[in-house]
């Protein structure tokens, strides 16, 4: 099997673990949401020993928005600055996470030492984390934590959120895929939502760095599109120089006549290059969605029994 380590960016720091008592801020830097939900998801974080706090602008609405850009930039600016908040947790994504980027880049990277968890447009966020040093958490938000009873990943993200140090908490196993390209790597683990990626891809904020292992998910695009954003990160020259590739779910896409469907095409997108790939990763726009850690350095396997993801 070949192994491929190539060198890669710093790997982001996982912060440190959530203990009872601890600050957890909610807060919405994207769309607006059904306040009820956030209420829901204060339940269940303060059922778990945790003290919530929610942002002044989380409940409301402006346009698409939870808020104007000021009013989002503040809410998450205070969870970040706020000592005694160890983790943020978006309520939901949308699109206006890119809006913050800027500003919140100029505070100082300590600051950045605890949990953001979220997925989807939150890819920019993670993305910031890790520009600052920092691991994070791609997982479920304040809209699914608050079913927890039907939610089945909720046990296994609070797990996550209170490591004890040991990382072998946050190591994935996966069965086998007709796509799956065998092989092994060592890398970052980066990405999340694909058409976020591909916004920021070349800028100050780009998170792929050479040897990366990248993960990739979207939702209601079409598969025209979806090849489109990876020509454009194949021209950048994203891909020939990752470490792995990890597929996770695309859903409610729309196939075509040349695209029947997404996991075929992105297989033969890939298919010139040696990097392992793993398919039916189960994170994404989906109700399992297992929760991941991006940022920090893993050892991706790929083999005939299936995939290993084990940090290290």
């Amino acid at each position: 099997m070949e192994q491929k380590f190539l060198d890669s960016g710093l790997a982001g720091v996982v912060p440190p673990s959530l203990k009872p008592g601890d600050g957890v801020a909610i807060v919405s830097p994207a769309s607006h949401i059904d306040s009820t939900l956030i209420d829901s998801a204060v339940a269940a974080l303060a059922a778990e020993g945790y003290s919530p706090v929610v942002g002044a602008h989380a409940r409301g609405c402006s346009g698409s928005f939870s808020a104007d850009r000021e009013g989002r930039l503040q809410d998450l600016r205070d969870a970040i600055l706020d000592e005694s908040v160890r983790a943020i947790i978006c309520s939901r994504g949308g699109y206006g996470a890119v809006h913050l980027l800027e500003d919140l880049d100029r505070i100082d990277s300590q600051y950045f030492s605890k949990w953001l968890v979220g997925f989807s447009d939150i890819t920019a966020l993670h993305a910031l984390w890790l520009r600052k040093g920092y691991a994070s958490l791609h997982a479920a938000m304040a809209k699914y934590i608050g079913r927890r009873e039907q939610f089945p990943c909720f046990r296994d993200e609070m797990s996550m959120l209170a490591w004890d140090g040991d990382l072998s908490r946050f190591d994935r196993h996966y069965g086998p895929h007709r796509f799956n390209c065998r092989g092994e790597c060592r890398g970052r683990v980066v990405g999340g939502n694909l058409a976020v990626l591909g916004g920021i891809i070349g800028t100050p904020f780009d998170p792929v760095r050479p040897g990366d292992i990248l993960f990739i998910e979207d939702i209601a695009e079409p598969i025209y599109k979806v090849e489109r954003i990876l020509w454009q990160l194949r021209l950048r020259g994203v891909f020939g120089r990752l470490g792995g590739l990890m597929v996770g779910q695309f859903t409610e896409y729309r196939p075509s006549a040349d695209h029947p469907d997404m996991e075929t095409m992105i297989d033969r997108f890939t298919a010139g290059y040696d990097f392992p790939r793993a398919y039916g990763i189960p994170s994404g726009h989906i109700e399992e969605n297992a929760p991941l850690l991006m940022g920090a350095e893993a050892h991706l396997r790929v083999d005939a029994s299936g995939v290993c993801l084990s940090y290290v």
